[in-house]
């Protein structure tokens, strides 16, 4: 499973972060970004920042891309 997010339609309420802090974080400029392990992936705009969800937490990016009141996560199944 793969995920990105599109800043453009990121509200930075940071409910991806809460419920999935070890794949998407909130950047300094107050959007979501995902992440793989330490790696930030900061290039906005989305699929050119898609990163592999680690094993064991797909049900958390699953349930924060439901949550996210700017439906901007998306995910991509293998």
């Amino acid at each position: 499973m793969k995920v990105w997010i599109d800043q453009e339609l990121c509200t930075g309420d940071g409910l991806c972060e809460e419920i999935a802090p070890s794949v998407m974080i909130l950047h300094s400029d107050g959007l979501a970004y995902v992440k793989e392990g330490d790696d930030i992936l900061l290039q906005p705009g989305g699929r050119s920042s898609v990163a592999a969800v680690p094993e064991g937490m797909q049900d958390e990016v699953r349930e924060a891309a439901t949550e996210c009141p700017g439906e901007c996560i998306f995910i991509e199944a293998p």
